[in-house]
């Protein structure tokens, strides 16, 4: 789903924007051909998309979400036609402001995702939309993967990779985007269509674009015919170079096609859209195996680098001391990180191969090779998965130290040069001198040193004139001393934006920048597409739109709005995201802080309006935001938090007279499901849709919405104790939800949960305790989600005082069969009770005690939000391993999306969030298993086929040990 959908049609108002004339007439072409249901003026999704992950601030005027080329095509003619500038943005984690814009914003999010795999693996066709980390799980089965590998892989998409030219860590300039593109399809400013890899595609574009083409010759030529020019062009690509346009494929390529293709490398969207890509994979080693190297200085690192650069390593990652610094006191760091040089440098080198014995055979070149050099400390290679991820994790912790560190209010900023290895020594240590004498003191300094690709982290505070002089005069000596002292690269990988404009004729002087001019004018005379980027004679623009970062809540007010958060919420394509959730906050307090007058007033009240159904109640707060973002930022907190404050009055009577009767509400519940489960049999699917839909529509939306997958309600069950003097026990804990939702019409097994969960426990060994008076617990989860945390720890503390009591202060294990419930558990417990979800009991006390007897099926398994928070996904596919020989974990399905309740009240929400779960189920998939029960309501419903608890597969598929 890519609007709102028509369910939640009419909850909020839209309240239009006045757009000057030009916009105005081009606003209403577009409508002619894309629905305006994805045509957005009004404020506050113009508000949503007005940050991304620079430190630029703008509002668009008009913000679009794009779907077909032929969109794109009308889109751009109609644009051509009226001048109306318009700008694309895939994911918004660009660094440099290539994703913001104060004209026509177009968005690719929440589409574009095509891919074809083709030869074995050995070339893959993409959608712009493709989250990179996607693509190479969809070449894993062919062991390779995309040759660009950024640090935001997770998160970004390919549009943004080709457009910027990424790279990261392994690629270096031998495998990124300009050197593996085997083919695209470009949309002109005209609205033309060429595909770089069809004959007749390009037979008809040198016929309608002679003009184009005989302005790319006329470069290449005059080019080529200047030796010193084109000696200097290849110069400044023997190291990464992503300032300006890809000049190099005017020496690199004859045919203009084969120019158009490459320039289109790293163009940042001013010269075009590229709706699809092709790339030359490389091989994805299975092997690898890293070392963490501490050296007394920087000099001696960068000379280790020179020698290393010669040997078969993958990666060489430097950090100066500032950045051991950084992290030495982080859980999990190597202790000896506190004890080293205050001089020292580390290097973090990995190399990587195709089998055991190369791998051991490139450890011996690599560490012979480094007794050539001084070090302080020189640790062993390992190819132990653990202790890789522990020395990567000192790397990786970089960015989230310095940011989580910083002043509230303060941007962090990631700037990205890079030298030759024989001047990266003196040109590192003259670096960290100027951020010295600027005052850049908590700045630190790493990067990609095989390819002398320094990044250096610092944090800026924008809100004076003289803190904005200071960042100024800082930027322009860091790039005099790049530019002029080391003939070095002002961006290696982070494109040049808006950030490095005003930079690009210092680093290729006056002669190249015309070239450069000539080559946007070619492309795109009107100078519509993204202007100002890359290219723009205003020498301050990196200066103005700086992005203010006002106090929303202390849960938020460390977010960078990096948006690696985005492509894992259940809203993303229905409403809006993690990072526009904290957007749209801030830019409240804003307006909020402005003079008081009507129309501020009235701007407020219409955000907040709107924040109710598009930030606040399509919000899962399933937390997986936060195991995505740098600095662990929760922003299902903040929806929490909000719930808390507008809960008023009578809600909050009515939820503690719940939590004080909570048996009651479960018997009413158990009493309505099982009423509604017998009016299903009665009269059948198709007649209690339509008088269930009819109900909730003259409820306007306050009834629950009824699907097939619907659970029967349980009967009352007395929960005796079964002590049979077993060596073994357990203190058993059925969550409220298990106690009151059955199976639903369509599930396979007819069984309550806890039947199969008793049987699981007979058959291993073990006497179960359960808790006494179980009607009235509750782990307090209903209550937390919705803002009533008061009522929620009141639950949580009756349930934690009568588990202790009955697991013996802890003597005996706590086995609750609901994740979510039991993930409530461990986090608002504040004994050390031994508490198991379903998964991690079985697997960890249960898994040797029983026989499995592996079942040739194929099922779908869902790891639901809570399990994930509790890293249970290699326990989910250990169990669901030993019981079935093909079980499925559909690609790139995260969260559900029915948050508790939110599936039945806010179904738009459950649809969205699951739109991929049916399209990859194999057609011999008829059954899928998770460990939550609402969760498994909405999966059986969207998926179309019938989920149940993973107890049940295990139970179906084990028998006693003889």
């Amino acid at each position: 789903m890519n609007a709102i959908s028509e369910d939640a049609a009419g909850i909020f108002d839209s309240g239009g924007c006045d757009l000057p004339g030009n916009y105005e007439i081009f606003y209403h072409e577009v409508s002619r051909f894309i629905p305006e249901t994805r045509l957005f003026r009004d404020l506050f999704w113009l508000l949503a998309y007005c940050r991304d992950a620079s430190v630029y601030r703008l509002v668009p005027k008009i913000v679009i979400r794009i779907r077909t080329p032929e969109e794109v095509s009308g889109l751009l003619t109609s644009a051509n036609r009226h001048m109306t500038p318009v700008t694309f943005r895939a994911a918004g984690t660009s660094l440099s402001g290539q994703s913001v814009t104060d004209s026509v914003l177009v968005v690719l999010a929440g589409a574009w995702d095509n891919f074809t795999v083709h030869e074995d693996g050995h070339k893959i066709t993409l959608g712009p939309g493709v989250i990179g980390s996607y693509a190479n799980d969809y070449l894993k089965p062919y062991f390779r993967k995309i040759g660009p590998d950024p640090a935001s892989i997770d998160s970004c998409m390919i549009g943004g990779i080709a457009a910027n030219n990424a790279s990261g860590m392994c690629c270096g300039i031998a495998q990124n985007s300009y050197k593996t593109v085997e083919s695209m399809k470009v949309i002109f400013s005209d609205g033309a269509i060429l595909d770089t890899g069809n004959h007749d595609s390009k037979i008809l574009f040198r016929e309608q674009h002679m003009e184009l083409i005989n302005e790319i010759e006329a470069i290449r030529r005059e080019i080529n015919s200047n030796a010193s020019l084109s000696q200097r062009i290849q110069e400044k690509y023997r190291i990464k170079n992503t300032m300006g346009y890809s000049l190099n494929a005017f020496i690199d390529y004859s045919d203009p096609i084969d120019i158009i293709c490459h320039l289109m490398i790293g163009s940042e969207g001013t010269l075009g859209f590229i709706s699809e890509i092709t790339y030359g994979t490389v091989v994805d080693h299975a092997h690898k195996a890293s070392a963490l190297i501490i050296l007394p200085d920087i000099g001696e690192a960068c000379r280790a680098v020179a020698i290393l650069k010669k040997e078969p390593v993958s990666a060489v990652e430097l950090m100066d001391r500032a950045s051991l610094r950084s992290v030495e006191n982080k859980d999990g760091m190597p202790d000896y990180l506190k004890s080293i040089g205050d001089n020292a440098a580390a290097l973090l080198v990995e190399t990587r191969a195709e089998n055991a014995a190369s791998l051991a055979s490139q450890i011996r070149r690599i560490s012979g090779t480094l007794e050539s050099v001084i070090t302080e400390r020189l640790s062993a290679f390992t190819d132990d998965v653990q202790e890789n991820d522990a020395i990567w994790n000192v790397r990786k912790g970089l960015y989230p130290a310095v940011g989580g560190a910083r002043k509230i209010s303060t941007a962090v900023i990631i700037e990205d040069i890079v030298f030759s290895i024989e001047k990266l020594a003196e040109a590192t240590v003259e670096l960290r001198s100027l951020m010295s004498k600027y005052g850049y003191h908590e700045g630190i300094i790493f990067g990609h040193a095989l390819e002398g690709n320094l990044h250096f982290v610092f944090t800026q505070d924008f809100n004076s004139s003289e803190e904005v002089a200071r960042y100024r005069e800082f930027m322009e000596k860091v790039s005099d001393m790049v530019v002029k002292k080391y003939d070095g690269s002002l961006k290696g990988e982070h494109g040049t934006g808006r950030n490095m404009a005003p930079f690009v004729e210092l680093e290729w002087g006056e002669e190249v920048y015309k070239l450069m001019k000539r080559i946007k004018i070619a492309f795109d005379p009107r100078n519509i597409l993204s202007p100002g980027i890359i290219l723009n004679d205003n020498q301050s623009v990196h200066l103005e739109g700086l992005k203010p970062i006002p106090l929303v809540n202390n849960i938020v007010d460390k977010c960078t709005e990096c948006g690696y958060c985005e492509n894992r919420c259940p809203s993303r394509n229905l409403t809006i995201t993690p990072r526009q959730r904290i957007a749209v906050q801030r830019e409240i307090t804003l307006l909020k802080a402005l003079p008081a007058d009507t129309e501020r007033t009235k701007k407020v009240e219409l955000l907040n309006i709107n924040y109710r159904y598009l930030g606040e109640q399509t919000c899962a707060t399933d937390s997986l935001c936060s195991l995505r973002c740098p600095l662990s930022i929760n922003v299902g907190d903040l929806t929490k938090h909000m719930r808390s404050l507008n809960k008023g009055k009578v809600n909050s009577i009515i939820a503690q007279c719940a939590a004080d009767y909570f048996f009651i509400v479960i018997k009413a519940l158990g009493v309505g499901l099982k009423a509604i489960g017998l009016a299903h049999s009665l009269l059948g699917t198709s007649a209690m849709n339509l008088i269930a839909s009819g109900l909730r529509a003259l409820a306007l939306h306050k009834l629950p919405k009824w699907n097939p997958s619907m659970p029967k309600g349980v009967t009352a069950n007395a929960f005796s104790d079964i002590v049979s003097g077993k060596a073994l026990k357990v203190v058993y804990f059925p969550s409220c939800v298990v106690r009151t939702m059955g199976p639903a019409k369509s599930d396979g097994d007819q069984r309550q949960v806890v039947e199969a969960m008793l049987s699981i426990l007979d058959k291993s060994g073990y006497d179960v305790i359960f808790p006494k008076e179980m009607g009235k617990l509750c782990c307090g989860m209903p209550f937390e989600s919705k803002g009533f945390f008061e009522q929620a720890d009141q639950k949580s503390s009756e349930l934690e005082k009568e588990l202790a009591k009955r697991s013996d202060g802890g003597k005996y294990p706590v086995l609750c069969d609901t994740s979510t419930c039991l993930y409530r558990m461990k986090r608002s417990f504040k004994s050390d009770l031994r508490l198991y979800d379903p998964v991690e009991f079985i697997h960890t006390f249960l898994h040797d005690r029983m026989k499995y007897n592996k079942i040739d099926e194929t099922v779908a398994v869902h790891v639901p939000c809570s399990a994930r928070l509790m890293k249970l996904d290699d326990k989910f596919r250990v169990l669901a391993g030993a019981c079935v020989e093909k079980p499925i974990f559909p690609l790139h399905v995260e969260c559900c999306g029915f948050a508790g309740d939110r599936g039945f009240f806010f179904p738009e929400l459950n649809e969205s969030a699951l739109s991929a779960l049916e399209p990859s189920l194999p057609a011999e998939c008829h059954s899928g298993y998770s460990s939550n029960r609402t969760c498994e309501i909405g999966l059986s419903h969207h998926g179309r086929i019938p989920y149940q608890s993973i107890v049940y597969l295990v139970d179906r598929c084990t028998e006693k040990l003889i």
